[in-house]
């Protein structure tokens, strides 16, 4: 029976696989909202490889490996070969080189997951690969919905930079909820994804940008909010200690 279990979590890594397969292919024949179809069920996939996982209790280190291979092809290769298609050729050699970065930084935010997988973490170190894919995916099918076009490459490219440093940043961003649900933190988190998920099924070209650009800004504003508190933390800590002085 747990040999069985194992097969699971497998299965859907092999479809987060083959949908970044098939997005290549889509981008190749210029079907480029098909394509960012693909990369976005991908994440559906790899986030139900790591729920599943995580309930049956059959997490190993080789499917950690082998999510990471599906996630480098559907998040990192897909997405840039997507971007590349898109307004990054108009650059020329600037263009490649940009998806080249976006490239290598998704590679180190994987092998980084790699090395600190070893337990569950209440955070994740850098914005994951997936929302990455998400958001940018969603943003294309977000501007042709709404102007069958991008309406600012520079809007696109910004993005694409933004989101290679925010994914080799030192930014903490939410984890998925642990099941049973014990605390009242992931019970929230559980409510949040429903609520979005719901919104994405209803209007999916209009929601899933907003929601993934929600998901980036939430690291960052929290970032924000702890280093202004630490730094009002320390000037009264040092103020604290110069009227002992006194």
């Amino acid at each position: 029976m747990e040999k069985i279990n194992r097969i699971f979590p497998g299965i859907f890594t092999i479809g987060n696989m083959l949908c970044g397969f098939l997005a290549i292919i889509s981008i190749f024949d210029n079907e480029l909202l098909a394509g960012c179809w693909f990369i976005i069920l991908a994440g559906f996939f790899d986030a139900l490889d790591g729920v599943v996982a995580r309930f049956s209790k059959t997490t190993s280190k080789f499917g950690t490996e082998l999510d990471s291979f599906a996630d480098f092809l559907s998040f990192g290769i897909a997405p840039a070969f997507l971007l590349y298609s898109l307004r990054l050729t108009s650059l020329g050699r600037w263009g490649w080189i940009i998806g080249v970065v976006f490239i290598l930084c998704g590679a180190f935010r994987l092998a980084r997951f790699n090395l600190q997988n070893e337990e569950y973490r209440e955070y994740y170190t850098g914005l994951p690969i997936p929302p990455c894919a998400f958001t940018i995916s969603g943003y294309v099918l977000f501007c042709y919905h709404l102007w069958d076009q991008i309406i600012s490459p520079g809007i696109l490219i910004g993005m694409v930079l933004l989101y290679s440093a925010l994914m080799i940043s030192g930014i903490d961003y939410e984890t998925f909820p642990i099941f049973p649900l014990k605390t009242k933190k992931d019970k929230l988190k559980f409510i949040l994804i429903m609520i979005a998920l719901f919104a994405i099924f209803v209007k999916p070209k209009l929601m899933i940008f907003p929601f993934g650009l929600a998901y980036t800004l939430s690291g960052v504003g929290k970032h924000i909010y702890g280093f202004f508190s630490s730094q009002e933390d320390i000037n009264k800590t040092n103020e604290r200690n110069s009227y002992e002085k006194i």
